[in-house]
């Protein structure tokens, strides 16, 4: 233990530009996970990309404490985060799956996902219960190869470097295989139809696409510093760039705060009530009533059928779907007409009534919203589903 004390006085603690922006961004992302817990529903996307978060920092914590060599008063911890890393890509692709997809994340079904961190988990466990001698060295290999090594037991099981030095081909691997994986998922919902909101800055498919831009800048920035380190000297680049994507990420909430709309607070009509209406409230009075089929139908009415204001109803819909008050309504007429189209009991109605009897004004308006909802025109639909 004296030979580990000396070390540890020689270790030097270095607080340079590149710590200070890496704290920045631990510290930011950290707050920005913690207020997405406080404030998002435990089954939402947004409550994935907190998890995504989460992981992230606690990964870049240690790689900051590594770099400024605050790791010595911890040194048990070093290296304990690395199965993390492999959970980086994967949560954010859960995100991106439930952002798109609309559907929850199971472990049931969703669990090969974990198999690789696992793995690579099971795999240290011999370096996990080793002294912390052993875990000194690793260090001093990584960082400060000029103060030597200090000996280690006779007895110390070394079978876990087998896997450890492959580690950073781990995570490339894994990062290239969910960019890929993302990538498709995109494609997969533009071709369904990449309906862009109006009312909002910056909407989920805007989201998506910048959050695969992050995995493609983040793969090429750690091929890059692999290539050009031997250890972990590099890791500290990867923390900036990773700051940089946080309060990117920061502006990009907090621009869609409702907190700088400029009505919000003097809106006479706000409400504060427990009872608020939420969407389920909207997506049970439309299927039960089938208010939109009324040509009438006005975001007024709706809100005054629901006992609330246009604005809470607007933002609703935008927040849960993407898409603005129109789209939403006519998406299910859309899906009304598609059933009448193929139904006996409307066999005796022209396209044109089957399009008025959902609620559209005239026959091009139909036509329109058909071919934007499901890509094709009513006759295409009806030849292809009839038979």
């Amino acid at each position: 233990m004296d030979d580990v004390k000396v070390i540890f006085d020689q270790i030097p603690i270095r607080h340079d530009l590149s710590s200070h922006i890496m704290l920045l961004g631990i510290v930011q992302g950290f707050f920005l996970a913690f207020v997405i817990f406080l404030r998002a529903n435990r089954k939402s996307a947004i409550n994935l990309f907190g998890w995504s978060l989460l992981v992230q920092c606690l990964v870049f914590l240690d790689i900051y404490l590594c770099y400024t060599g605050l790791i010595k008063y911890v040194i048990h911890l070093n290296d304990s985060t690395e199965f993390l890393v492999l959970l980086i890509t994967p949560t954010l692709y859960f995100f991106l799956y439930t952002i798109l997809e609309r559907k929850p994340i199971t472990l049931k079904k969703h669990w090969p996902h974990f198999i690789l961190p696992l793995l690579y988990l099971f795999s240290q466990f011999n370096y996990y219960i080793s002294p912390v001698e052993v875990k000194l060295n690793a260090y001093l290999g990584a960082y400060h190869r000029d103060l030597g090594y200090i000996e280690v037991p006779d007895d110390i099981n070394y079978s876990y470097h087998h896997i450890k030095d492959r580690f950073r081909w781990l995570v490339l691997i894994s990062f290239a295989f969910y960019l890929v994986l993302s990538v498709l998922l995109v494609l997969k919902t533009r071709r369904k139809g990449w309906v862009s909101t109006k009312n909002i800055k910056v909407d989920k498919y805007i989201f998506s696409r910048n959050t695969v831009i992050f995995f493609l800048v983040i793969m090429f920035t750690l091929l890059i510093i692999y290539l050009s380190y031997d250890d972990d000297g590099g890791d500290h680049i990867i923390g900036i760039v990773q700051t940089i994507t946080i309060f990117i990420t920061s502006f990009f909430i907090l621009s869609e705060s409702r907190f700088f709309e400029k009505s919000w607070i003097a809106d006479k009509y706000e409400t504060l009530s427990s009872d608020a209406v939420k969407f389920e409230t909207i997506e049970d009075f439309m299927s039960k009533s089938q208010y939109f089929s009324q040509q009438e139908v006005s975001l007024k009415k709706v809100a005054e059928q629901l006992g609330t204001n246009g604005n809470t109803v607007s933002k609703l819909i935008n927040s849960e779907t993407g898409t603005n008050f129109n789209d939403y309504i006519n998406q299910k007429r859309v899906a009304l007409a598609k059933e009448r189209l193929l139904h006996q009991e409307f066999r005796q109605l022209t396209v044109e009534a089957i399009g008025e009897s959902v609620g559209f004004r005239s026959k091009s308006a139909f036509y329109n919203a058909f071919k934007k909802h499901t890509g094709q025109s009513p006759s295409s639909f009806m030849k292809q589903n009839k038979g």
